[in-house]
């Protein structure tokens, strides 16, 4: 089951901390420099940039969840719509993820956050 109000709280926490980036540029580069600890990507985001965000988790480690809307993810970080988010910090991305239960679909050395 997701328990959607406390990913979205954990996101806006995360933000105030500032472990969180967004927007596909910034998500991008959280993942190839290995600082993306967990990367969230709008349901209804274009087929092209779910494609390329999957790969591009998938070729670096980095665990990935499709979930909400660009609605949702934005204002759950205080900002209009985002079709891509990346958690920098371990604890943050840890407590979001068990809130997902089985949904997150992880690769190699990241398979224990």
């Amino acid at each position: 089951m997701i328990n959607g109000k406390k990913i979205l709280g954990t996101l806006g926490l995360a933000t105030k901390a500032g472990v969180v980036v967004s927007g596909e540029f910034m998500t991008e580069k959280a993942i190839r420099d290995g600082e993306a600890k967990l990367v969230l990507i709008a349901e209804d985001a274009s087929d092209n940039t779910k494609k390329n965000f999957k790969d591009s988790c998938k070729f670096y480690h980095i665990p990935y969840v499709i979930y909400g809307d660009k609605e949702t993810l934005g204002n759950a970080i205080g900002k209009q719509f985002r079709a891509s988010l990346a958690v920098l910090d371990k604890g943050f991305a840890t407590s979001i993820e068990k809130n997902f239960d089985l949904e997150v679909t992880k690769y190699g050395k990241n398979e224990n956050i």
